[in-house]
């Protein structure tokens, strides 16, 4: 558990790094405020939580993006941004090039195509040689992972539809959760290069503040969610690279806010107070947009945090036994946080068969070569095979299982013969609960108004001494 959470710890040093390379940025060319608002976006909103610190593809892939960004949005920085965008996408995420792309394009044709063209080829050459070496050592072969993820999800014809498909507004809908009115305001945002040019031709000496700049730093957000908007298969992690870019397009928003009211009422005698109060209402926008952030953050934490405490509650084994213990886990797989999680290597887990049609993940097989052999009974169709279920539930040692109020399912920590209780914590249902009070924490209005079950972990009453 130690090396999950250091890992976690180093994830978000690492974004923590490239996140204030973006307020600088900000600071520098678009202001004080916007860097300040940018600042206690990416601090407090849900989704940034989340994301900074996954052990994901897509989040890698957002620490190069938001890097570029910064770069671009500071100018100058052409080659770094190129290279940095070209590393970033092969670690990370082959598909987020195209969220990459605009600061690519940009540079080249900013920077001097040819030095700036040299700079990305080599950056994507070294990181290909080192990815194929890495390969090469656990694969056993020669391969490339970055090849093989693309081929199989563009040209095999199995896709990633057969992992479920969401409606058009998906994202829209899910950034609203992670992000609440500050995405609302990030799909404002190009409206400000309206604004810097309408404020500049009345004003000439007033300085040109970077937002033209700023619209080409953002461009990822927009395109990333139309195209993902597009796809059939949709996931919460997919939208992860251009997270924090909407915490700064929202920043920006926000502190130009009065100037999206008409230029004649700064003028006139009746309505310029109304400008006047949009001008200092900001603070109480920013503030209502964290307070929501946090409310949400507090849904997941209070609502989802049973699977991350249950695995702690798995007792240590004798030091000096042999026997090993059988963790099993049946509809819960998808929450099964990591073998991390598990006190020893003495325990394992094992797939009970409660009606996942999907494969499951299972260890690498030691006797077939460890890495260099994908276990027997996986495939590309993403078909469940019998081999990946435990046959005999007599041989689960401990039991992970979440009740819900269902009365078409019949559970097996019912069965107090066999199961007793080790650990139980409550778990927010979404299914029976309203999603405007599930989805933000407000004392006592989330506690009446949610439905909860109960995640249970269970120890079988006659297992050994030893365990």
């Amino acid at each position: 558990m130690h090396v999950f959470y250091s890992v976690r710890l180093a994830l978000g040093l690492v974004s923590a790094a490239t996140e204030a390379t973006l307020v600088s940025a900000a600071n520098q060319k678009l202001g004080p405020r916007v860097g300040m608002y940018t600042l206690m976006l990416l601090c407090v909103s849900s989704g940034c939580f989340n994301a900074s610190t996954s052990f994901l593809p897509s989040t890698f892939s957002m620490y190069a993006i938001t890097l570029a960004s910064a770069l671009v949005l500071l100018g100058g920085r052409h080659k770094a941004v190129v290279a940095i965008s070209a590393a970033g996408v092969l670690v990370g995420w082959p598909f987020a090039a195209l969220a990459a792309a605009p600061l690519v394009v940009y540079s080249l044709i900013s920077g001097g195509f040819f030095h700036v063209f040299l700079a990305g080829l080599l950056s994507t050459l070294c990181t290909m040689v080192l990815s194929v070496l890495a390969d090469r050592h656990f694969y056993g072969r020669w391969t490339s992972s970055v090849v093989n993820l693309v081929f199989y999800n563009v040209f095999s014809g199995e896709g990633s539809t057969l992992y479920g498909v969401e409606g058009p507004t998906f994202y829209f809908l899910n950034a609203y959760n992670n992000f609440n009115f500050s995405f609302v305001l990030a799909l404002l945002s190009p409206s400000l290069l309206y604004i810097e040019r309408r404020d500049y031709d009345s004003l000439p000496r007033k300085p040109n503040r970077g937002y033209p700049r700023l619209l080409v730093a953002i461009s990822p957000l927009f395109i990333w969610v139309a195209f993902m908007s597009l796809q059939a298969h949709k996931e919460e992690r997919f939208l992860y690279p251009i997270y924090p870019l909407i915490c700064l397009a929202a920043a920006a928003t926000i502190e130009r806010l009065h100037d999206f009211l008409p230029e004649s009422w700064k003028l006139h005698e009746y309505l310029s107070w109304i400008t006047w109060w949009v001008k200092r209402a900001r603070p109480l926008v920013l503030g209502g947009i964290l307070a929501l952030s946090y409310c949400r953050t507090l849904s997941l934490f209070h609502g989802y945090s049973a699977p991350m405490q249950a695995y702690r509650h798995l007792p240590p084994l004798n030091a000096n036994t042999t026997s090993e213990a059988t963790v099993c886990i049946g509809d819960e797989w998808h929450r099964f946080p990591s073998s991390f999680f598990l006190p020893s290597s003495h325990y394992h887990v094992a797939w009970l068969n409660d009606g996942f049609t999907g494969l499951l993940p299972r260890p690498f097989d030691p006797a077939l070569g460890g890495t260099t052999a994908a276990p027997r009974h996986f495939n590309s169709k993403n078909k469940a095979s019998a081999d990946q279920f435990l046959a005999d539930e007599s041989l689960c040692d401990f039991l992970i299982e979440l009740e819900l109020n269902r009365d078409d399912r019949t559970y097996r920590s019912h069965n107090k013969e066999s199961w007793k209780p080790v650990y139980e914590l409550r778990f927010l249902d979404k299914e029976l609960s309203p999603a405007k009070t599930r989805a933000f924490f407000f004392p006592w209005i989330w506690e009446k108004s949610n439905k909860f079950g109960t995640y249970r972990l269970l120890r079988r009453m006659n297992e050994s001494a030893s365990i």
